[in-house]
């Protein structure tokens, strides 16, 4: 083996293994920073993890264990140095509008598909690293996330209300939960609203003057002081209950993957939502402190953040911008931070998960509106319509899905609605039909410039899209109804202008023997101008240069009219 395959070998493990990266090149100085960051996503980290956990349907430990395994298991592989993982919201409401209907009653079974969910989604995050499947972060297009992200926190919304008010709630969707809360609000529990609301405004007010601090962490030790020595839970304060003290046991899952109907769907989505909502966050936070990171890499730092969750009894885990902002501001530079913020966690399990027992509901149910009231961005709604109205639909669609069919079906059906709509704008693309711009030898779409001169004997085109299977009859039908409307024995000449059409393919080809064919029907000449280097490679390959004159790369629409006019 020579040094350059040795060399080669090591640059590849590195890739794979980014601490080797950011550890070789740790400055001392960067310990206390990465320090002071862990544990204040910790302080974070408690309140979240517990309120998450609950919306979920699961113990309130098992919230922790997505940021105490989860972090560790990113902090390995991952290529962000300030992302933070652990549950989400929108992951969280998923489970809990899934996991119910495959558990059948049985509590225990609920625990293990959330369990075995978290292992699903690990394995995907593998399959997708070996097939470089990084585009998926591109699946959703950003009109669409807004829709969706929307949809995903009026629906979180609607189901942390009940909670707050001290009614039951229930319902599977937005709709029926909203409902449900509107007949149950003559029974509200003015104790749970007045504890409710008054967390409410201490968390508004706190992340408005003290940005950055741990203002759930103090909210939450309040209410259990208060909750403590008024014996609120004898009041009828729902309250979080006993936290069991101790580190996660480890083991692997312990159902099999094809004894759970439905697990891969519910893991997709996961994937899904923690792969775009981490590599967002993470490229945000890359920007602003001057690196990048690998978004296929990505996949097996959500792999093994998920894997190690799994195994402690967890359920899917992903990176989220508001834990990473908290990362951030508190001044991480590392994943160290994260190494730091785990060990902080296993320390509160170890010694003050008593403490957590007359935790109210109200206060929890707070903490997760104040984290995902942001997710509701009106103005940029407002923004999608102004600018354009397909984007607006898009997102309108992706909003109506979660809101209707829930988390998991919304997110499928969104990815399926940025594929059609991708495949609906390649599909039907613009054709510039061309005049000269007044006092010029250059041509420009009539349509938008009806100030250009008419080209009397003429017809130039333009597709403004690369010519494909998906678009090619579009293109024809364009021109044919072009023609159709203009007297074809004043036609000396049509010229097809492939200067905005970087690919072709060929049924592209295909398309230009036919229109070839029928324009020599006419005795009307067809030229080609404007061709790539690769357009070029193809339409000689399929013969059509030999029918259209040649293509000269060199050629413009003034030559090719030029040399009509001369030989007329």
């Amino acid at each position: 083996m020579g040094l350059s395959d040795t060399a080669e070998r090591r640059a590849s493990w590195i890739s794979n293994f980014p601490p080797a990266a950011w550890l070789a090149n740790y400055q001392g100085a960067w310990l206390q920073n990465d320090l002071v960051a862990g544990i204040t996503l910790a302080a974070y980290a408690i309140p979240v993890s517990l309120a998450y956990a609950a919306m979920a349907g699961l113990p309130p430990q098992l919230g922790i264990y997505g940021y105490l395994l989860g972090g560790l298991g990113y902090a390995l592989l991952g290529s962000s140095r300030q992302l933070a993982v652990g549950p989400t919201s929108a992951i969280s409401l998923m489970i809990a509008g899934t996991v119910v209907a495959m558990a059948g009653g049985d509590a225990a079974r609920y625990i293990q598909i959330a369990t075995l969910a978290a292992f699903a989604v690990a394995l995907l995050c593998f399959i997708a690293w070996l097939l470089r499947l990084s585009i998926l972060v591109r699946l959703i297009s950003e009109s669409i996330l807004v829709g969706f992200k929307a949809g995903a926190g009026l629906t979180i919304a609607a189901s942390q209300l009940p909670n707050l008010l001290g009614v039951p709630g229930g319902g599977h969707n937005f709709l029926e939960r909203v409902i449900a809360l509107a007949g149950e609000l003559g029974s509200i529990h003015y104790l749970v609203l007045a504890l409710g609301l008054g967390a409410l405004l201490l968390l508004i007010l706190g992340e408005r003057f003290f940005p950055g601090k741990p203002i759930g962490l103090l909210v939450m030790a309040l209410s259990i002081a208060l909750a403590t020595v008024l014996d609120l839970a004898a009041s009828g304060v729902a309250v979080t209950g006993p936290v069991p003290p101790g580190l996660p046991s480890f083991s692997g899952p312990t159902l099999r993957l094809r004894d759970v109907e439905g697990i891969f769907p519910l893991a997709l989505g996961c994937l899904l939502l923690a792969y775009i909502e981490s590599v967002s966050a993470a490229r945000t936070f890359a920007a602003r402190h001057g690196y990048v990171i690998d978004p296929r890499q990505e996949f097996l730092g959500l792999g093994a953040a998920n894997l190690a969750t799994a195994f402690g009894g967890g359920y899917p885990v992903a990176g989220g911008l508001s834990q990473s902002a908290v990362n951030d501001k508190a001044g991480a530079r590392t994943p160290l931070a994260l190494v730091f913020a785990s060990a902080t966690l296993a320390l509160c399990l170890l010694f003050l998960a008593d403490t957590l027992a007359n935790l109210p509901k109200a206060v929890l149910a707070a903490i997760v509106l104040t984290a995902v009231y942001g997710l509701i961005n009106l103005a940029a709604m407002l923004r999608i319509w102004r600018i354009s109205r397909v984007d607006f639909y898009a997102a309108a669609i992706a909003l109506g899905a979660v809101l209707l069919l829930g988390i998991l079906q919304g997110i499928l059906l969104a990815a399926g609605a940025s594929v059609l709509l991708l495949l609906a704008r390649a599909s039907h693309p613009h054709v510039a039909f061309l005049g000269r711009i007044p006092g010029t030898d250059s041509y420009s779409d009539l349509d938008r410039h009806p100030e250009n001169e008419q080209l009397a004997t003429v017809l130039a085109f333009r597709p403004e899209a690369s010519l494909l299977y998906v678009n090619a009859e579009a293109v024809m039908d364009a021109v044919m109804n072009r023609l159709a409307a203009t007297d074809p024995r004043t036609l000396r000449l049509c010229i097809c202008d492939l200067s905005a059409s970087p690919y072709i393919d060929l049924a592209g080809s295909r398309m230009l023997h036919g229109l070839h064919a029928e324009l020599a029907s006419h005795d009307i000449p067809l030229r080609i101008v404007g061709a790539r280097g690769r357009v070029r490679d193809l339409l000689r390959a399929d013969g059509i240069a030999d029918k259209v004159g040649g293509l000269d790369r060199l050629a413009s629409i003034d030559d090719l009219i030029r040399q009509a006019q001369n030989r007329s």
